[in-house]
């Protein structure tokens, strides 16, 4: 077991015997809410670019999805990064960060955004729609078609530069981004 196999057990009451299987379906998942710090080590472990994106008090609620006592996929929200410049943006709450292991099944992400969007609607009924941005340098948002999500706009990279507060941050990418979009 190397060290990032440890921080994906979960540590449940009572331990199922393991026949040493991996899920072959997302159907056979536990999904639920996991605090911060499960989340954040484990998106730094599998994303493909994890910088600073705040703290539990930033990234509310978060995700996992689980089998065996093992995670395969995490997802953390937000209040938007922008939502002074987005209609309505006080009552969005956008995917900040969805992390997927590399030996979860195929259509991982698409029941993770379905379970997310039908437990979000349940535990905030102040929140109206639901955004993602994609980064087009990395992904091709197949998974958002594949829920069902819709382009909202798309945005050529402008430089942060001028606005950058702390010294040293780095550019995440400088690819295009397009925003998704799904009522709650």
């Amino acid at each position: 077991m190397n060290c990032g196999d440890s921080i994906r057990v979960v540590h449940p009451l009572f331990q199922e015997e393991d026949d040493g299987s991996i899920p072959v379906s997302p159907l056979q998942f536990n999904f639920g809410r996991i605090d911060y710090k499960t989340a954040a080590n484990l998106c730094d472990l599998w994303h493909s670019s994890m910088p600073y994106i705040g703290s539990a008090s930033v990234c509310s609620p978060c995700y996992g999805a689980e089998y065996k006592n093992t995670f395969y996929a995490i997802a953390m929200w937000s209040l938007p990064i922008a939502a002074n410049r987005i209609v309505d943006g006080n009552k969005l709450l956008e995917l900040r960060r969805m992390a997927i292991s590399d030996d979860a099944p195929r259509n991982t992400a698409s029941k993770m955004l379905s379970w997310m969007r039908k437990d979000i609607k349940k535990i905030r009924p102040d929140i109206i729609r639901l955004i993602s941005y994609q980064d087009t340098g990395a992904h091709h948002g197949t998974i958002y078609k594949a829920s069902n999500w819709v382009i909202e706009r798309e945005s050529e990279y402008i430089s942060w530069d001028k606005h950058r507060t702390r010294p040293g941050q780095l550019e995440q990418s400088t690819a295009n981004k397009i925003r998704w979009g799904i009522t709650t």
